[in-house]
């Protein structure tokens, strides 16, 4: 199959997470970059094209002009990559979904939910597929547990602990990583929240196949004059009865990117932690606790698709963001012909991204109400 012709809207030069998602684009070869508006600042964009190869000519100053000249294009492009700060995302997206062109975003999927609501309609009203990078989803043994717990392997899940700690915003920072994420014109109601307890919660969602009924949530900002939370504790009410808790901190000395859960059923539990993405723990009650490793013993199809090397080398981050669209690329490829992807292909969807904002948008509420209990919308 032809490669899918990619843009970009964001990830200039100095930008983290641009880097991640060309080489995510690139690891199955499913795709090739061929144009972009990659800052809001038309110096850094010609630049940051240029540092990049692109041809001037499709090197845009902004996304509107690149989404009216690429719909318009031959060879246009078919899919764009949003990676700017969070109150970017509708309006970009809104551009390429009203021109047919499919958008893979960055999460959180906006930064207010009156913007959620409207890239939901958006979203309804094109023919464009939408993606978001819910990028752990795509990790080989989170597709394992989320099987063996569709199998019925721990039976009916009773508690779900799910945390995402890291340290570096343990004191006042400014540099532009830092900048924009403690800052709430750009960023959104949610601090550690919006950035990685949307992650948790995800995935708590994701692995379990539960949707989170009413949450209560204390958030704090730590560091003196930070406007937005830099650490949250939320206790969490699962359909079907489960209940859990979930931890997202940035201000946690000793931890990087430490995300990992633990679901507990009837008939045993599962463990799973993102520093050691290739070891799942199974412990059936009553029994000694059992190591599996990706591509290795017992572990099953469900995770085989997302491997591409065999058992005992490292996969990790880039490979699961690879794996979002390498199943990205499925879907398009099958809307090409006017086709659903198979069965076995997941993603996260529009719908994903509304129930992010929704968990933000009730833990910013339930704080400022002394962590009252707060129902989600179904």
């Amino acid at each position: 199959m032809s490669r899918i012709r990619l843009g970009m809207v964001g990830g200039g030069n100095d930008a983290f997470i641009g880097a991640v998602h060309r080489i995510a684009a690139r690891i199955d070869d499913r795709y090739e970059l061929v144009a972009g508006a990659l800052s809001s600042t038309p110096e850094k964009a010609q630049a940051s094209g240029a540092a990049l190869g692109l041809d001037p000519a499709r090197t845009y100053d902004d996304f509107r002009q690149m989404a009216i000249r690429e719909a318009r294009l031959k060879n246009g492009i078919e899919a764009v990559s949003i990676v700017t700060p969070n109150h970017v995302h509708f309006a970009a997206a809104r551009e390429f979904l009203k021109r047919g062109i499919h958008v893979i975003c960055d999460k959180p999927l906006t930064s207010t939910m009156a913007d959620a609501r409207k890239m939901a309609k958006a979203v309804e009203e094109s023919d464009a597929l939408f993606f978001l990078t819910h990028n752990y989803t795509g990790y080989p043994m989170v597709r394992q547990a989320r099987d063996m717990i569709a199998k019925g392997d721990i039976g009916k899940i009773r508690v779900v602990q799910v945390e995402y700690p890291q340290d570096w915003l343990t004191k006042h920072e400014d540099f532009k990583q830092a900048a924009w994420r403690t800052d709430p014109a750009q960023s959104g109601a949610g601090g550690s929240t919006g950035d990685i307890g949307t992650h948790a919660h995800n995935l708590a969602c994701f692995v379990t196949g539960l949707r989170v009924e009413s949450l209560a949530a204390d958030l704090q900002a730590f560091v003196s004059g930070r406007q937005l939370d830099d650490n949250a504790h939320v206790m969490l009410r699962f359909e079907g009865g489960a209940r859990g808790m979930l931890w997202s901190s940035q201000v946690a000395p000793g931890n990087e990117n430490a995300l990992r859960i633990r679901v507990y059923g009837e008939n045993g539990g599962l463990e799973w932690a993102q520093e050691h993405p290739n070891h799942l723990w199974h412990t059936p009650f009553g029994e000694p606790k059992r190591l599996m490793t990706r591509n290795g013993a017992g572990a099953g199809e469900a995770a085989a698709r997302m491997s591409r090397i065999p058992p005992g080398h490292p996969e990790g981050y880039l490979e699961g963001f690879a794996n979002i669209y390498s199943e990205a690329a499925e879907a398009i490829v099958a809307h090409r012909k006017g086709q659903k992807p198979g069965a076995a292909v997941i993603y996260p969807t529009i719908l994903d991204g509304i129930r992010g904002m929704q968990f933000v948008d009730a833990c910013v509420r339930s704080s400022a109400r002394n962590a009252a209990w707060i129902t989600l919308p179904d």
